[in-house]
């Protein structure tokens, strides 16, 4: 017997990608369950389905940044005490990206790629332990949000969150709805999903000099690098990646503050016109704004 359980979570999160760098992710997971049935003739109760499922799913991945662990040029070191991980990563094009974070902040995929098989695989390998007797396997299937307009991967951290948003590397896949005097903009939201396309969205506060990271790796031409950290109620967080890759603005990067970024510089783009911002936070969920 089968049960299946569609659109149980959605996976927020980033990964690093040895073509695109640092990649922001929503994925939808599906799952299905094979076993017999349990003494309440099921194979298990929906409720605990969706509530067991969904917890194991955010705490092994969600707000989290994927590691391919195997990969060639990915570093990965730990402090003494172990609570605090360095993660170096070379792309291919010898851009490179590292960060100082609590162990928490990060998932270790066990392949050289992080994909849908892989993390696939980590996650059944996660939930496999903790299905009751009566269930033999389980299968996910993650997929992406189907989107027809234009859209973007952004990464970022919250460090004013009480929750795993403050994680300074996680992401979201994002649609991105644009109206210009009451008519959408196919022209804006391909423009910003262009100028957005695998961006790392930073809070101007939060720079810090390059000689004053805790990172210890090194890059040869640190003027093309820009450095983050700050402090949150889970520990310190920093980041170093390529100034190139980066949209730094003077707030924070909340959904509300970027849909506000967004409408500042429409009207900048297009003045004296009615626009209108409906910026997504990965599936589903966001905020908009007029003006």
């Amino acid at each position: 017997m089968q049960l299946f359980v569609n659109d149980l979570t959605v996976m927020d999160f980033s990964y690093l990608c040895p073509k695109r760098g640092m990649v922001g992710e929503s994925w939808i997971v599906d799952v299905v369950l094979d076993g017999d049935l349990n003494e309440e003739s099921m194979v298990q109760d929906f409720g605990k389905v969706k509530k067991n499922l969904k917890r194991l799913i955010d705490d092994y991945v969600d707000h989290k940044l994927l590691v391919p662990a195997e990969h060639a040029n990915a570093m990965i070191r730990h402090d003494d005490d172990g609570d605090q991980v360095e993660v170096q990563f070379c792309c291919e094009d010898a851009r490179q990206i590292m960060l100082y974070c609590p162990s928490d902040a990060y998932a270790f995929i066990y392949s050289d790629e992080v994909n849908m098989a892989s993390v696939g695989e980590y996650l059944r390998e996660v939930i496999a332990t903790h299905l009751p007797d009566n269930v033999d396997d389980i299968a996910l299937h993650l997929r992406t949000e189907v989107i027809t307009t234009p859209y973007y991967h952004y990464t970022h951290g919250l460090k004013k969150h009480d929750g795993n948003c403050q994680r300074i590397a996680h992401g979201h896949r994002s649609r991105i709805d644009i109206f210009v005097d009451g008519e959408a903009s196919q022209a804006s939201q391909a423009y910003w999903a262009e100028r957005w396309a695998d961006i790392y969205i930073a809070t101007q506060e939060d720079a810090i000099a390059y000689s004053d990271r805790k990172i210890t790796g090194t890059v040869d031409n640190p003027e093309d690098y820009l450095c983050f950290a700050y402090e949150a109620n889970q520990g310190y967080f920093e980041i170093m990646l390529p100034a190139a890759n980066c949209e730094v603005i003077d707030t924070d990067s909340t959904v509300e503050c970027l849909a506000q970024f967004l409408l500042t510089e429409q009207q900048q783009r297009y003045p004296g016109k009615a626009n209108k911002v409906v910026a997504y936070e990965g599936v589903g969920k966001g905020a908009m704004v007029t003006g």
